[in-house]
């Protein structure tokens, strides 16, 4: 099959909807179809307000139709809400072409935390993009529930995945000897979304780590001085940081999945995270980490965990079902010709 995913998400962005897909693409040329990515890479872009290592497509609507027409689909999936997506949404509906959607980031709270918007407001808003879709892909049924709760009727889940051949418990640490353990450690974007600064005022022993990039890298380092701050690093290298933590602490409340959180269990670190979506259906009751609404004391519960529990918890977590979900999920229709 001759499959189309338009993103606004793509490299040299490093998160997890841009791993996913990535992932996603390999897995489905694996299994022997063709997949062809529309990303801001074939446009001119603008940087995204508040975010500016997120680059937007100027104007993309002729693009992305002839993206659509010379590449002739079988099926369309419309990855994210952005300018290239609101493009193929347009484009698709005016040709009647089916397309299916996928759910990533919880944008109405995203908005919330960093201007006075009503998430009502945000929520109409995406719950009409995704009507059109055949199926809209969530990541966990807590999301589901969730999208459903605020009206939205085409809601499928979409598991995600790791790479449990790179992600390993065996390899190189990035850890020096003169570091105080615990080593306590966070890897992802740091922007004002992920509620970071809830892990770095726990009072924990040893170390606190945070390895990644974002807006609010340079206030936190000023604020938080006895904190290790990384800075953003190649997604190939995270293993090595992963492996130096004795418990990865997720303080996000607004995640949907949390890809990192695989990521850390697969090296066999335990998570310590709020009983929130995204731990609360990745972690949950497995006893891979410790949920609970007490960020402290989960954090230190984390470090009773058996790292080997860590590991075996990861392993069930297969991209190759991941690929397979997505093609049953997936809308083909005719070959567009023009």
């Amino acid at each position: 099959m001759r499959i189309v995913i338009v993103t606004d998400a793509a490299p040299p962005q490093v998160n997890g909807v841009v791993i996913t897909l990535g992932t996603l693409a390999q897995e489905l040329r694996h299994l022997g179809h063709e997949v062809h990515m529309v990303t801001p890479a074939s446009f001119r872009t603008m940087p995204c307000p508040t975010y500016p290592e997120i680059r937007l497509a100027l104007f993309p609507g002729a693009g992305v139709r002839r993206a659509l027409e010379s590449l002739a689909p079988e099926a369309i999936h419309i990855a994210t809400e952005g300018p290239l997506g609101i493009a193929a949404r347009r484009i698709c509906v005016r040709r009647g072409w089916p397309f299916t959607t996928s759910y990533h980031t919880r944008y109405p709270e995203y908005v919330r935390a960093r201007a006075p918007v009503p998430k009502a407001i945000t929520y109409a808003w995406l719950r009409r993009f995704h009507s059109r879709a055949q199926r809209v892909m969530v990541p966990t049924e807590t999301i589901r529930a969730d999208l459903q709760e605020h009206g939205f009727a085409n809601t499928v889940i979409w598991p995600r995945g790791v790479d449990v051949a790179r992600f390993t418990p065996e390899g190189p640490c990035v850890s020096r000897a003169d570091i105080p353990r615990p080593v306590f450690a966070y890897v992802g974007r740091v922007a004002v979304e992920k509620n970071l600064t809830a892990f770095l005022r726990l009072q924990l022993p040893g170390s606190k780590w945070v390895v990644g990039g974002g807006p609010q890298l340079a206030a936190l380092k000023r604020d938080f001085p006895d904190v290790h701050f990384a800075g953003a690093v190649d997604h190939h290298d995270l293993p090595a940081y992963y492996r130096c933590a004795d418990a990865f602490v997720f303080p996000s409340l607004t995640d949907t999945f949390g890809l990192v959180l695989l990521e850390a269990l697969a090296c066999g670190v335990p998570v310590a995270a709020f009983p929130v979506a995204g731990p609360a259906d990745v972690v949950g009751a497995s006893g891979s980490g410790v949920l609970d609404h007490d960020l402290r004391r989960a954090a230190l519960g984390a470090l009773e965990v058996p790292r080997a529990a860590a590991r075996a918890h990861a392993m069930k977590f297969s991209w190759e079902r991941v690929a397979s979900v997505f093609l049953g999920h997936l809308a083909p229709f005719k070959a567009i010709t023009t």
